[in-house]
């Protein structure tokens, strides 16, 4: 495209510069060498036939545990809030020790809601990309210091100073100044990356709402920023990267993007969102525009949601799957005096013998839920195909039944 880089420019100090983690200054960044290219160690498209021969590769894949118990808790939480359907893992170590699901995939057809369904993960995306631009981080392409006016300097003279000096730690972060979401569904641009390129400049030609790294306000439009960072600096767009950096190197087949089974990543029918209509759930296969993928367009199975948790539940111990420990550990660890680090907020909890990571996220017609307790090596993923109305409610009692389930069946084995 006219207006994107020729691939890798050096933007950033690389893996030296984010050993420092999010609260590493800016003069820590090296001078952008417009000569200099970094070639990115790992591919930065899919590989179709990698994707095709979908081989079972855990060994608890062999044969899922599908747990009875379970299930009976889910039920009487969905049924309790009239849902369509819940599902929901237990994850131990490595391993997936429980999953169970419940309900129907679409109200009004008899079809029931399985565990090897694929499930939108809304807001649970944002760690997605920023385990993507952890890969980034380590072969030296961005760092989190990398600033708006050094990644896009043929943007810089339409961008508003204080956005210039903004970092992608801010933008992973939620302190970059910007609002909640753009203009999505009016941005001009044939195809998605085109799109946030005009987000750039939609959003960061203006003056920000608060000084870039001074206040937290959540926002979509950060992720997307960030997303759209690393298409800049690899020419790749993020779905391709993303394919080729997370989903491939984990294994998870039926991850995709948008609604459930509109996509191509499943061969099957897959379950309907539904959005509440005079009180009662109504079915509706819809999602938020493609453009806004890195803050929240992926799906994928439950099964395969644990995939990537487990990979951060355990990847600040030695050997660690697709990132160094030492990245894991900074992109669990947030900035002095906030909760939210990269894709994640980090809270303490008694039940997870201290820190815990927590996301949640809807496209309005899902709502989806993880837990992770590092220190105690376990955690709970929960789902449903509903969003609004009562629906993160009951994944919150969704996931203190699992918790309770893994402390009597799970904890001591």
């Amino acid at each position: 495209m006219n207006h994107r880089r020729d691939w890798l420019r050096a933007v950033a100090g690389g893996a030296a510069a984010f050993a420092g983690g999010w609260s590493r200054p800016l003069s820590a960044q090296e001078p952008a060498n417009p000569n200099q290219r970094r070639i990115a160690r790992r591919p930065v498209l899919p590989d179709p036939a990698r994707m095709a021969l979908r081989p079972v590769i855990e060994p608890w894949e062999s044969r899922l545990p599908d747990d009875p118990q379970a299930a009976a808790l889910l039920e009487g939480v969905r049924e309790k809030h009239g849902l369509p359907g819940m599902v929901g893992a237990i994850l131990k170590g490595s391993s997936v020790v429980s999953v169970a699901a419940t309900g129907v995939r679409k109200v009004g057809e008899p079809g029931a809601f399985r565990a090897t369904d694929q499930i939108h993960l809304g807001s649970c995306t944002k760690a997605i990309t920023a385990t993507l631009l952890g890969t980034l981080f380590e072969e030296g392409a961005l760092s989190p210091s990398s600033t708006i006016g050094r990644v896009f300097p043929e943007y810089a003279g339409r961008l508003h100073p204080d956005f210039r000096d903004a970092t992608l730690s801010h933008l992973l972060t939620h302190r970059a100044g910007l609002p909640h979401d753009a203009d999505w569904w009016n941005l001009p641009g044939m195809n998605p990356t085109e799109k946030r390129y005009a987000a750039l400049v939609d959003l960061c030609s203006v003056a920000p709402k608060t000084l870039p790294g001074k206040t937290y306000a959540y926002s979509n439009a950060g992720y997307t920023l960030a997303g759209l960072m690393a298409e800049q600096v690899t020419g790749a767009s993020w779905e391709n990267l993303v394919r080729a950096r997370v989903f491939e190197p984990l294994y998870m087949y039926s991850a995709g993007f948008g609604p459930p089974g509109l996509d191509g990543s499943s061969r099957e029918n897959q379950p309907y969102g539904h959005q509440l209509s005079f009180g009662k759930p109504k079915p509706i296969r819809h999602d938020n525009p493609e453009v806004m993928g890195p803050a929240g367009t992926v799906h994928c199975s439950i099964v395969d949601w644990a995939k990537f948790a487990i990979a951060h539940l355990r990847g600040e111990r030695q050997g660690a799957k697709l990132l160094l420990p030492a990245t894991y550990r900074d992109l669990h660890t947030p900035p002095p005096r906030s909760e939210y680090a990269g894709g994640w907020i980090v809270l303490n909890r008694p039940w997870a013998g201290g820190r815990a990571l927590n996301h949640a996220g809807s496209n309005t017609m899902w709502y989806a839920v993880v837990w992770l307790a590092p220190e105690r090596d376990f955690g709970v993923l929960v789902a449903t195909n509903m969003g609004g109305g009562p629906t993160a409610k009951a994944c919150d009692e969704a996931v203190g039944a699992l918790l309770n389930r893994y402390r009597e069946a799970f904890a001591g084995a």
